[in-house]
């Protein structure tokens, strides 16, 4: 069974529509902390990936939304990883307060040169530890 990160977050007034619920927007930015999260946690510091030569970009992203999160909530972000290509990978995010089932969806990203933006492999070390959070998805 693969492991699953999960990152949870607080969500904050000023994240809210005029209709009390958090903004269709702020979903992909919530993924984009929560990625981050996942990658200090298995991975190290971003920043010392890049400086390596290493770069990851979104190639593709979908989210379907189900409930509307409120102000104050607790948000849980869960990332399970379903794809570890050649230099490709998709996470399957799924936002949850407590039981209910916020949104879902699908996020493709690929593996890039900083210096030229050109696609390349995905690094071995960033495979390796990224591996045990996979699964078929």
């Amino acid at each position: 069974m693969a492991k699953l990160f999960t990152h949870r977050l607080r969500v904050r007034y000023s994240e809210c529509d005029q209709q009390g619920v958090v903004f269709n927007g702020h979903y992909l930015f919530y993924y984009d902390v929560a990625l981050t999260e996942l990658w200090r946690e298995v991975i190290g510091d971003y920043a010392s990936t890049v400086e390596g030569g290493d770069d990851l970009v979104v190639a593709e992203a979908r989210i379907r939304y189900r409930l509307g999160a409120r102000f104050d909530e607790l948000l849980d972000i869960e990332m399970p990883i379903t794809h570890l290509g050649t230099t490709s990978m998709i996470v399957r995010p799924v936002f949850k307060v407590g039981e209910r089932l916020i949104a879902e969806g699908e996020v493709r990203h690929v593996f890039v040169d900083p210096a030229t933006h050109s696609k390349k492999e995905m690094p071995a070390p960033v495979r390796a530890a990224l591996q045990p959070y996979t699964s078929a998805g």
